[in-house]
């Protein structure tokens, strides 16, 4: 579920997507949700970004690029890759959607409940 939104956006962030397509995250953990406009894939990086917020799993399990997210009844994208800058604190995932919007802007608010699911 949601455990904070963000407002925030960057032109030139430089975040490196990791090679490996899918990431394990466990029960407990808390990742940063990152969404970008730009054509993205494992490998690739990304400058255009907007903040949607940081999210708690509930349930362990695997996340893998093309992975749908959606929050609450929104489907906000797909899942483009992973930045692993700020980890072991915690993983960029990075969301791939039409349009750039943070989590403000999508309405986003906390303990809404994140879905991924595959694609």
């Amino acid at each position: 579920e949601i455990v904070v939104v963000l407002d925030g956006k960057l032109e030139e962030r430089k975040l490196k997507l990791i090679t490996p397509i899918s990431r394990c995250v466990c029960a407990q953990e808390i990742h940063e949700l990152i969404i970008t406009d730009e054509p993205a894939a494992p490998g690739m990086q990304v400058d255009r970004i907007a903040y949607l917020g940081f999210a708690e799993v509930s349930q362990g399990g695997v996340i893998v690029a093309g992975d749908l997210i959606l929050i609450g009844d929104s489907q906000i994208g797909t899942v483009a890759g992973f930045d692993e800058t700020h980890m072991p604190n915690h993983l960029n995932i990075v969301i791939r959607a039409e349009k750039r919007r943070t989590g403000s802007e999508l309405g986003v608010e906390l303990a809404m409940p994140l879905i991924c699911r595959q694609a």
